[in-house]
């Protein structure tokens, strides 16, 4: 089963320096209905103003992946961590017992993320935060795992829960396959271009939630990036 969820009709808000839609129901749009996926709780779409951003505030008890698709976020946190991370690139934050982070858009462009939340297996622990370049190039053509919970995922960021976070580009024409479990909770949205999942269209920041599916055909019909969750 593959239910779209297109863009045009997602909730959202214009604070006029952030641009967000939430593929699920967040903050001031709230949908008793519609409040994740599984364990993936948060996916915001947001558009953040050159040298604007989110200041200091709390988080715990969730794993939160930034897949930068446009520009640039600048990290710190209440453990010292600092950093920049660039378009193409992935940073994953896990709060834990609880973690005070900024996030802004230090640059003199626009930024755009993916801001994924999804929660973890067991509360609590020690708040950890880590970015890794995943260059474009290299996950042409094929589905590249970017952030996982899975031991056998050796090259992804870590996260402490039952899912894997996935990504890829694909020219015009080009094939991806995903087999996953049909008990699992897939969510795949495409940062640029648009595919077709098993017969099904699905065009730039679009969602779609899959499941009971044995096997997942993407095929781009334009070139295409996209990401991709696989949660319990």
């Amino acid at each position: 089963m593959i239910e779209l969820r297109p863009f045009a009709k997602l909730g959202g808000a214009d604070h006029g320096w952030l641009k967000a839609k939430h593929h699920f129901s967040f903050a001031s749009h709230y949908d008793p209905n519609n409040m994740g996926h599984g364990a993936l709780r948060v996916w915001n779409d947001d558009e953040i103003a050159p040298n604007t951003g989110f200041p200091a505030h709390p988080h715990a008890n969730m794993e939160i992946i930034t897949y930068v698709r446009e520009g640039a976020i600048t990290h710190r946190d209440s453990l010292g961590n600092e950093g920049r991370t660039e378009a193409g690139d992935v940073q994953v934050m896990s709060a834990g017992s609880g973690i005070r982070h900024s996030e802004y858009n230090l640059e003199s462009t626009r930024t755009r993320i993916f801001q994924i939340w999804i929660e973890p297996t067991a509360r609590g622990g020690q708040p950890t935060w880590g970015s890794k370049p995943f260059p474009k190039a290299g996950r042409s053509g094929k589905l590249v795992t970017i952030a996982s919970g899975f031991e056998d995922d050796a090259d992804a960021l870590p996260i402490r829960a039952d899912a894997r976070v996935l990504a890829t580009t694909l020219k015009a024409g080009e094939s991806a396959e995903y087999a996953p479990q049909k008990s699992r909770h897939l969510y795949l949205v495409p940062a640029a271009g648009s595919v077709e999942i098993n017969g099904v269209r699905v065009n730039a920041r679009d969602g779609a939630a899959i499941r009971d599916e044995d096997n997942l055909k993407i095929t781009a019909l334009e070139d295409s990036e996209l990401v991709l969750v696989d949660a319990a």
